[in-house]
């Protein structure tokens, strides 16, 4: 990590404590073991990534919801502070939000250009070599209120992108994968505001961010294997590749839309 790098994490991570600890908001955490073991994980220098994956709710979500993290994680190597993917639309662009949001490790992300692009393949190498990386799986903010139901009146949490099946399907070794979810957030910095106040964020607003338990290490190769093995017809490596994705891709929104229902009820609201 370049000291620009590093002093750009470093400068970042610690004003979001400082705001989450100046009690303009509240915020509750719960299961960060979860991932303070996954970042201390010896496995990792043999190229073990660690993948997070959570619901994203306002533009806020990331840098904000990492201020949680003990200080020495801002302090330390690249290792130790999450990569990610931020939209080229959003994040880059002109030459100062580029390079700002470079050193803040986020990997330029052009919509429509599907999952073989630059940065997807660039979340896979970060991940082979032992790096974290975290995904908002939806690719976009859906805040609780635009959420569909289903028959029963629960929320549905909108469907992820097949990207997540591709990074998750493409290590050499499978990555720790913990699932999250966030609240609060889209009171924080709610949608649809108009311009000045779009900018500035709330006050008062109750957060809270849960870590959940590591999926099953074996979980990814599972699905490959029963996947190769079904006895559907598949004519070609294309399609027997995008069910796999398809079906990685399901089962980790399950895990996530699991959480949410378990943390904020059918409705997926605060």
């Amino acid at each position: 990590m370049s000291l620009r790098s590093a002093a750009t994490i470093s400068v970042i991570g610690l004003t979001c404590k400082a705001f989450l600890n100046s009690g303009l908001c509240r915020i509750s955490v719960n299961g960060l073991q979860n991932l303070s073991q996954a970042l201390e994980n010896a496995h990792r220098e043999h190229g073990r990534g660690i993948v997070t994956i959570s619901n994203h709710i306002s533009t806020l979500d990331d840098p904000v919801t990492w201020g949680i993290l003990p200080v020495k994680y801002y302090l330390r190597s690249a290792r130790f502070t999450r990569w990610t993917l931020g939209a080229a639309d959003i994040m880059f662009t002109n030459p100062l939000f580029s390079t700002f949001f470079r050193y803040g490790q986020v990997l330029e992300t052009f919509r429509g250009k599907g999952i073989y692009q630059p940065a997807v393949n660039n979340a896979i190498d970060k991940l082979n070599q032992g790096c974290w990386v975290h995904l908002f799986g939806e690719g976009k903010v859906n805040q609780p209120n635009t959420y569909h139901k289903d028959a029963n009146g629960s929320a549905i949490l909108p469907r992820f992108k097949w990207g997540v099946g591709r990074i998750l399907s493409s290590t050499a070794l499978p990555p720790i994968i913990i699932p999250m979810w966030i609240t609060g957030f889209d009171k924080l910095m709610p949608e649809g505001r108009t311009f000045p106040f779009k900018y500035f964020p709330r006050i008062g607003a109750r957060l809270s961010v849960t870590f959940g338990r590591p999926l099953p290490l074996d979980q990814i190769r599972s699905i490959q294997d029963r996947v190769s093995s079904s006895r559907q017809p598949v004519h070609t490596q294309i399609e027997l590749d995008a069910r796999i994705r398809t079906e990685i891709t399901i089962a980790v929104h399950k895990a996530i839309l699991d959480l949410g229902r378990h943390v904020s009820g059918p409705l997926l609201a605060d």
